[in-house]
């Protein structure tokens, strides 16, 4: 007859060692497979950093452009709500001169079918229906005409209000995502910087230094603005504030006295300069008269990148802005700053 015993199980040794011939193999399949996808090297890093930064500050100008309007709605709103107050009270008042009337009339017997019509749920149809009646006096039309009107004027009021604050809360969703596109940019960007190696990071440190050193030294000195000569005395006056600020740092949103990013600096020098700009690229382009790059003179704004970028023409080919974050206020040479857009004169 055939053997019926069961088959030999594993010994706990033998199940011990394949478990770890099969982790192993799973590890070193891993391994295999991050060997497969190569690390970046350092200079691609850097692009791609340098990409990140730059979609960060043109985030960042779109959120000031928001915030701006958001000003501009809430300065409206409170216009609106103020003239909507003046005119409730006067109205309030009007009715009330009405009111008295009525009540004189009630006690000497009767009230005029004219007031009583307009003291009835519906008064703004009153004049069409008063007519009907042939009571009331021109003294009452004149003063429940004027009332008429106010009424429609509160009621037009209240809708432009309205409109507004619906305008505002879609400025406020615009703001809470441009801020949150910030805040990924730059979270992606030390992602990045993180997947180098100390020495990386600092080698990148050094280039950007090295390069910040090479076009702005310290506060200016050796650095070789020729002798171009600015077309008028506020872009002299503006470019100068400008350079007291040098290697103050750059932050998203800033305008300064301590930190700041491109439209921050540019609108906080003219501001010194005795000139109000509006807070973003976007706005500042409109601020003055654009002109090409052979016309450029000192305290000139230059756009770069779509708009996304702005700072002061110092001369000889040289600007002096804040550049991007983790660097500081600086003078640096128009070839490293991409696509030049055109430059704008402010007041001359």
């Amino acid at each position: 007859m055939a053997s019926h015993r069961r088959p030999k199980q594993p010994s706990r040794t033998r199940v011990t060692v394949l478990t770890a011939t099969a982790a192993a193999a799973v590890a070193f399949s891993a391994q295999t497979g991050a060997q497969a996808a190569p690390k970046p090297k350092i200079d691609e890093v850097k692009s791609k950093v340098d990409d990140l930064y730059h979609e960060a500050e043109e985030a960042t100008e779109q959120h000031s452009l928001a915030e701006e309007r958001r000003g501009k709605l809430q300065k409206e709103i409170g216009q609106i709500q103020d003239r909507v107050a003046r005119g409730q009270q006067e109205l309030n008042t009007l009715r009330d001169q009405i009111g008295s009337v009525a009540s004189a009339q009630y006690r000497s017997g009767g009230i005029d079918p004219a007031l009583q019509l307009f003291l009835s749920s519906n008064p703004d149809d009153y004049l069409d229906k008063a007519s009907a009646i042939g009571r009331v006096t021109d003294q009452q039309a004149d003063v429940l005409a004027t009332i008429q009107d106010k009424q429609r004027t509160l009621a037009q009021q209240r809708a432009e209000a309205t409109a507004k604050l619906a305008d505002l809360e879609e400025v406020r969703k615009t703001l809470a995502e441009k801020k949150a596109k910030v805040q990924s940019k730059l979270t992606d960007a030390r992602k990045l910087l993180s997947t180098l190696t100390a020495a990386e990071r600092a080698r990148i440190q050094q280039q950007e230094q090295e390069q910040a050193e090479r076009a702005s030294r310290a506060a200016g000195d050796r650095v070789d603005l020729g002798n171009e000569v600015p077309a008028s005395g506020l872009g002299a006056a503006a470019l100068a504030a400008a350079a007291t600020q040098i290697g103050k740092p750059y932050q998203s949103g800033e305008e300064g006295p301590y930190a700041y990013d491109c439209s921050g600096l540019t609108m906080w020098a003219y501001g010194k300069a005795g000139a109000r700009l509006t807070r973003t690229t976007y706005t500042q382009q409109n601020d003055g008269t654009k002109i090409g790059r052979s016309q450029l003179r000192p305290g000139d704004l230059v756009f770069f990148n779509g708009l996304s970028h702005v700072g002061l023409y110092a001369g000889n080919n040289t600007i002096l802005h804040a550049p991007k974050p983790g660097a500081s206020v600086r003078y640096e040479s128009m070839n490293y700053m991409g696509t030049f857009q055109f430059g704008v004169r402010i007041g001359g």
